[in-house]
């Protein structure tokens, strides 16, 4: 693809929805699912992603359910940000409910006072953030080699990125998250709204099937849609870095270097026993033309944009990893 002056391209003729090029022969169940076997092979360290680094400014803090466990994450005094069981040791008392002030938790049922070190029965759990995102280490829970740090994708200079993070929770598990991320034949018929002449030109194993000694990568010609026949086209490729992780960087097109990575997190059954997975996106815009700089001055104004579009398509692609995960607990999953 050759850069442009303008990003924006004229499609030569509007196809309507259901005259576009099928693509669910390309779409194979087996390729899929080998995809995301590889994927859950790969180390994560037992590390979760607990949400937003923005959250933690000033007194703010995280509080989220992972796997089952009560997790609470704070900055210290320092700044550092710490973190451990969202459960008191006292008596209980629910820490998601309590205050920071100047870097301490203070519960507030007793008054029981936490600056991220073990004091009082708590003990602190590894807290790793990006800049982007807060991580956990449950090691009791990953059961795996820990790491000193998680896995994070390589992402664009922060100095020239424009960041936003999406969350949503559905009933599924991870890995219906991370197989909804791998099937990228899908978009434009279920994502008609955003994108257009979505071609996979490279997966792994190629037409044959066949995976031994192939990139693990899946590389996508698509144009992201807006408005009439005008489009910006892209070359998208799509990798699994670690179990709980898809990531998408943009290579060719508009925005070459950005990222939108999706992180899944599980949280643990709700009330009637299905399981519950939160996606924490993060979407991570970068561009080399002169304008982008101001892009990143109107960043409050354009992060709630950025959310609204990727709350638009997981209102859609979680439908999908529900229904997936219903169709599996079920034994009726096809693939």
């Amino acid at each position: 693809m050759n850069r442009r002056r303008l990003p924006l391209s004229l499609r030569r003729t509007a196809v309507s929805w259901e005259r576009q090029r099928p693509t669910w022969q390309e779409a194979r169940p087996g390729l899929i699912a080998g995809a995301l076997k590889r994927a859950q092979a790969r180390p994560s360290g037992n590390w979760y992603v607990v949400g937003a680094s923005s959250a933690l400014r000033g007194d703010g803090k995280l509080a989220r359910t992972v796997a089952g466990q009560e997790v609470v994450v704070w900055r210290g005094p320092d700044g550092r940000p710490v973190g451990g069981p969202g459960i008191c040791p006292h008596l209980g008392a629910p820490l998601r409910d309590s205050p920071v002030r100047c870097g301490t938790l203070v519960c507030h049922w007793h008054g029981l006072a936490l600056d991220g070190g073990p004091y009082g029965g708590w003990s602190p759990l590894p807290v790793h953030d990006d800049g982007v995102l807060v991580w956990t280490r449950l090691d009791a829970v990953g059961g795996e080699q820990p790491l000193d740090a998680p896995v994070v994708p390589r992402r664009p200079e922060p100095a020239r990125t424009l960041a936003a993070v999406y969350t949503a929770v559905g009933v599924c598990e991870p890995e219906d998250v991370v197989a909804n991320r791998l099937d990228p034949w899908h978009g434009a018929w279920f994502h008609p709204y955003s994108f257009v002449d979505l071609t996979v030109v490279d997966a792994p194993g190629g037409p044959a099937g066949a995976v031994d000694d192939a990139p693990d990568t899946l590389t996508v010609d698509v144009s992201f849609k807006v408005a009439g026949r005008l489009v910006v086209p892209v070359r998208a490729v799509f990798t699994a870095p670690e179990p709980r992780t898809v990531v998408m960087r943009i290579t060719e097109g508009e925005g070459a270097g950005s990222v939108v990575e999706t992180h899944a997190t599980p949280l643990g059954a709700d009330g009637t026993g299905r399981p519950r997975t939160a996606v924490v996106e993060a979407v991570l815009a970068a561009s080399h033309r002169p304008g982008f700089a101001a892009a990143r001055r109107a960043a409050p104004l354009l992060r709630p944009l950025v959310r609204a579009a990727a709350a638009r398509l997981w209102r859609d692609d979680l439908a999908y990893a529900e229904r997936r995960w219903q169709l599996r607990s079920t034994g009726r999953f096809p693939g």
